[in-house]
């Protein structure tokens, strides 16, 4: 089906209307998830947010892979060209850093976290979700690829950043 509208759209258009639908997106993201938080409470929330977010995140990623033609294995620049093309990803100031079979990505300013702090509310306590979300992402891009979390709410160890994540490709 074609859409005529999107078609005509300019190139800025068309990134313009990039960063609408990862807003929407997000916001979707946050009014879920805080209706259940509200009724039910932030371990209901999390249990929830674990199980849509252990789905999306292979759906996303596997559909970012086959968009850039990424081969089966594409290591870590695979990863960090995906990683750079997540929904959110033009919303959030991140950055990477390589270090050998290393790949360090680090959430510099979050819009989940800022909206949550600018609505008096409490940091979501992500971390248990982000191991899923993004292990999952990075296996689906390359099955040779562990992470594990540097820093991420309730365990912040780096204040610098809102989360840190290590990407480490296993050649063995």
């Amino acid at each position: 089906m074609k859409n005529e509208m999107l078609e005509a759209l300019s190139k800025e258009e068309l990134i313009q209307l990039v960063e609408i639908y990862s807003k929407n997106w997000l916001a979707l993201d946050g009014v879920w998830f805080q209706s259940v938080e509200k009724k039910l409470g932030m371990d209901e929330a999390m249990l929830h947010d674990k199980e849509a977010w252990s789905r999306f995140t292979v759906i996303e990623a596997r559909r970012i892979r086959d968009f850039l033609r990424l081969p089966e294995n594409s290591g870590l620049e695979g990863l960090q060209k995906a990683l750079s093309l997540r929904f959110y990803a033009n919303l959030n100031d991140d950055e990477f850093i390589r270090r050998g079979n290393t790949l360090i990505y680090r959430m510099v300013d979050c819009r989940v976290q800022s909206a949550r702090t600018r609505k008096g509310m409490e940091l979501h306590p992500c971390k248990a979700v982000g191991i899923i979300e993004y292990s999952e992402f990075a296996r689906t891009i390359d099955s040779r690829i562990s992470c594990r979390c540097l820093s991420c709410c309730p365990d912040i160890t780096d204040e610098s950043c809102c989360c840190a994540w290590e990407f480490t490709l296993n050649e063995n």
